[in-house]
Order: structure tokens, then C-alpha cells, then sequence
């Protein structure tokens, strides 16, 4: 990616951050979990979500190890009690909302670009759909603290309540070997078919 549109791709992950983490606070509201409402998180504005290291460490440092090729930032995630939330599922359907969120924004834009011609305004909008197709997969993948886990987890019979205690003590350490070790061999080509879905088109990259 060029270092122009990577600094472009920043302004857009950011508000793509922090749709993801709204909808989680949104749905945590509708199933009787206000947590998010009462901190002042069921907002869009930046500032309720800016994390000092997942919005502005974290990607500054990426850009400049990466050599400018690759970005990623998050925003600060939404507080979710468990214990107020109602129904039997409704913790999965928290965690599933933000991932889903990202990818009902990509689906929406990447059909527009299938009717437009080609433009830079047209780019804008591929980097937008990237932007979404990529935090929504990076957060599906099934290893805490990622949604992912989450969305899983409650889904698992208690016979692998020790698996999941385990993956929950050493998730970040596991996440980071298996991003590092494994994971990007199949992320980028999953993000690529995705965003080919949504648009018909290459990613803009």
C-alpha cells in the first residue's frame, strides 16, 4: 500500500473502530447490559473511544516497522457486564455485533462500487470496505481477547472449560504466535476473497 493511501487507511479504520465498538455497547443496551450506556460509550464520538495504544501506539509503531505496508489500529472496547445481559445467547450476539457491523458496512459500500465507475471516489470507498472487511476478520478470529473467543466460547460443551480458562490466561501470547507464526498466511487471502465478494473488484492495494 502506498504511503499516502496507508495514512488515508488510518483516518478510516479509526471511525471503522469505532462503529465496531458502539454496536457492541448497542446490543449489550438492548439485551439489559447499560454498562456502556452509563460510561458514556454508546456514542460515535472519537474521543469516548480513542485507546492510547490501540489507536495511536500501536498503528504509528506498525507503520513504521512495516516500512509503511502495513496498519492496523483499534478503538478502546466498549465495557459489557455478562451478568446483566438477558437470554441464553445474548453474550454471543454481543460479541458478534461489531464484527458484524464491519462487515454490513463493507457489503453496503462494496455494492455501491459494483455500480460505479471507476473514480477516486470509488477508491475512497474500496479503502473504506478493506478497512471493514479487515477489523472484521482480525476480530473474528477465535483466540481472546478477540470477538472471535467470545462468539465461540459460550458455544463449547463444558468438557473444554479448561481449554478455554487456558486460552483466556494466555490468549494474548497465544495470539500473537499464531498472527505471527500462522495467521497471516490465511488472513490477507480470506480478506482478499471477502473484499472480491463484497466488490468484484481486487483490493485497492
Amino acid at each position: 500500500m502506498e504511503t499516502a493511501n496507508l495514512i488515508f487507511f488510518f483516518i478510516i479504520i479509526v471511525p471503522s473502530a469505532i462503529i465496531h465498538e458502539y454496536m457492541h455497547g448497542w446490543v449489550a443496551n438492548y439485551f439489559g447490559d447499560p454498562t456502556a450506556k452509563y460510561a458514556g460509550r454508546l456514542t460515535l464520538n472519537p474521543v469516548s473511544h480513542i485507546d492510547l495504544w490501540g489507536t495511536i501506539i500501536m498503528p504509528l509503531t506498525l507503520f513504521l516497522f512495516s516500512g509503511g505496508q502495513f496498519l492496523f489500529a483499534y478503538a478502546k472496547p466498549v465495557p459489557v457486564n455478562p451478568m446483566l445481559l438477558r437470554g441464553k445467547y445474548a453474550g454471543t450476539l454481543v460479541a458478534a455485533a461489531g464484527p458484524l457491523a464491519n462487515f454490513v458496512t463493507a457489503a453496503a459500500l462494496g455494492a455501491l462500487i459494483r455500480f460505479l465507475p471507476a473514480s477516486p471516489f470509488v477508491s475512497i470507498l474500496g479503502l473504506i470496505v478493506y478497512a471493514n472487511v479487515l477489523l472484521g476478520v482480525f476480530n473474528l478470529i477465535p483466540i481472546p481477547p478477540l470477538d472471535g473467543s467470545k462468539v465461540l466460547f459460550p458455544l463449547l460443551p463444558d468438557s473444554l472449560d479448561h481449554l478455554k480458562y487456558t486460552m483466556e490466561r494466555y490468549g494474548f501470547v497465544i495470539l500473537l504466535f499464531f498472527l505471527f507464526v500462522v495467521g497471516f498466511r490465511w488472513i490477507f487471502p480470506l480478506i482478499t476473497a471477502i473484499y472480491y465478494l463484497f466488490t468484484g473488484a481486487p483490493l485497492p492495494l
